[in-house]
């Protein structure tokens, strides 16, 4: 099939190759600028790049609402239209250009995780699995019907980078199949259930900052959400901002006040947490590994000198 991508970064950048792989004509690419966000700098694989390297046109917008979108991707002359990781709105008046529509890539599990960062969201939110939908796009953010879903676990080991390895390598193959079902003429999608949908907001510093208050697994699993090369999970020890870049939590219940340093174990330190630690109802966290502002790596054991004091979420 003759086929316009609406893609950026890694993710767009592999659907792309995966749908050259498969047969089909890519007659146009549609891609982001590099943007400032962090989040945008992580995984970035050129799209821009593989445009030029394959000898196909190649548009780069921020929006796609403007005459000249809607005049190049209706010169295409294009069967279906893809689209994965684009960051901004799609007008109807865009992906209803190809006969076919418009084919959303999405890596979560539909409806449930539509926007931003869903991986790093889900595993903060505990989630026993995550994956990558494929639906067709309607006029409403990652709402269309549901063409199919890929799957995987997620158990304590996994961090979001394991998951971005596991769901990035299904963009391709999902891509693929949705095309082939689309090109079959297939139409009888799953419709999402809106009662279940949820929408979430690009992550940002705040969305990082460590609350002692909240139960040890909450902590453990915003850590493990926020792992290199991604902005880190932080709390503040004696004025000083102390990334957290490794943690579990501890079988045993901790008491005391949140926050607390408490005892060494191995290489790491205790701290309570949870709202209920003062009961003596609570887990607490075992930090493993600290990073501080200018990049030295501690194990907890060795960075903490006393056990007593309290780390914080702000630094007064």
């Amino acid at each position: 099939m003759r086929v316009v991508v609406f893609g950026y970064m890694t993710w767009g950048r592999r659907t792309i190759e995966a749908v050259l792989a498969a047969g089909h004509d890519v007659a146009l690419i549609v891609t982001h600028p590099d943007g400032d966000n962090p989040y945008e700098k992580i995984f970035n694989e050129s799209v821009a790049e593989l445009a030029a390297d394959r000898d196909i046109p190649l548009l780069v917008r921020d929006r796609a609402e403007d005459d000249e979108v809607r005049a190049v991707v209706a010169g295409a002359q294009a069967d279906v239209m893809v689209v994965a990781n684009w960051r901004t709105w799609l007008p109807p008046e865009v992906f209803t250009l190809p006969r076919l529509g418009t084919v959303n890539v999405h890596d979560a599990l539909l409806p449930a995780y539509a926007g931003f960062a869903p991986l790093n969201w889900a595993l903060i939110n505990d989630e026993p699995e995550v994956g990558v939908t494929a639906h067709m796009m309607n006029a409403e953010f990652d709402a269309g019907d549901i063409i199919l879903q890929m799957r995987t676990p997620v158990t304590d080991e996994d961090t979001v980078v394991d998951l971005f390895d596991r769901t990035l390598a299904m963009f391709g193959p999902i891509t693929v199949e949705a095309l082939e079902r689309v090109a079959a003429g297939r139409t009888d999608w799953t419709p999402q259930d809106r009662t279940a949908a949820s929408y979430f907001h690009r992550r940002s510093e705040e969305d990082n900052r460590i609350a002692w208050t909240w139960p040890a697994r909450d902590v453990f699993n915003l850590v493990r959400a926020q792992v290199d090369p991604y902005p880190n999970a932080y709390c503040f020890y004696r004025g000083e901002r102390l990334r957290i870049l490794r943690a579990r939590v501890t079988d045993d219940v901790i008491g005391g006040t949140p926050g607390r340093i408490v005892i060494r174990r191995g290489r790491g330190v205790v701290i309570v947490a949870g709202a209920e630690a003062r009961r003596g109802r609570s887990r607490g966290v075992l930090i493993e590994r600290v990073r501080t502002d200018d990049g030295r790596e501690f194990d907890a054991a060795d960075w903490f000198p006393h056990m007593g004091g309290y780390l914080t979420s702000y630094p007064g």
